[in-house]
């Protein structure tokens, strides 16, 4: 039994961690987590690592069926990625601008965060680019799954953002936020 599993494991999950990293095409990577999952990193800016940066958990959903993808979609777009940060699987961060997430933050599965709307409301603008907003998320922050943070979001440090929250709004420290959108439950002492 021990070695289908790792034969398994090797042609389920190496091999698709070695497809995306020749698929990747970011060349301004610093640092290198610890994945556990596919990572597709993207674009023409910096994604920088810290310190003991997990992406993948094995024991659970989408790890068989999903992958990470993280873009920095310009030359000047950063995503900055603090020390002892847990990555569930199935993430999506795009940065036009920055994106940056603080130490000792936890990530649920299938997580999503641009910050840019990507397209114009005006239907005659729909192709020009909109202004961006960067997405702060502070250290200690536990972000539940399905949870997607839209532009000019900041997380304040230590809160919890409840799963499948769409969050619109800057969320202050010690408090938990959930809802669609986003509305403050309690605070944490």
């Amino acid at each position: 039994m021990g070695v289908f599993y790792k034969i398994k494991e090797f042609l389920f999950v190496e091999l698709r961690i070695l497809k995306y990293r020749i698929l990747s095409d970011c060349k301004k990577i610093k640092g290198k987590p610890t994945l556990y999952h596919p990572l597709l990193l993207k674009g023409k800016g910096t994604v920088q690592f810290g310190d003991q940066v997990q992406i993948g958990v094995k024991a659970s959903p989408y790890f068989y069926s999903h992958y990470a993808y993280i873009e920095a979609r310009f030359e000047s777009s950063q995503i900055i990625i603090g020390n002892n940060v847990a990555i569930n699987n199935a993430l999506s961060l795009v940065s036009y601008s920055k994106i940056v997430i603080g130490n000792n933050v936890l990530i649920g599965t299938h997580c999503n965060m641009m910050d840019n709307d990507a397209h114009q409301l005006h239907s005659e603008k729909r192709n020009e680019l909109p202004e961006s907003s960067e997405i702060h998320i502070e250290d200690n922050v536990f972000i539940g799954s399905n949870v997607t943070l839209l532009k000019g979001v900041r997380i304040g440090k230590n809160s919890v953002i409840g799963n499948g929250s769409i969050v619109t709004k800057s969320i202050p420290p010690n408090t938990v936020a959930a809802g669609n959108p986003i509305r403050i439950i309690k605070s944490i002492p």
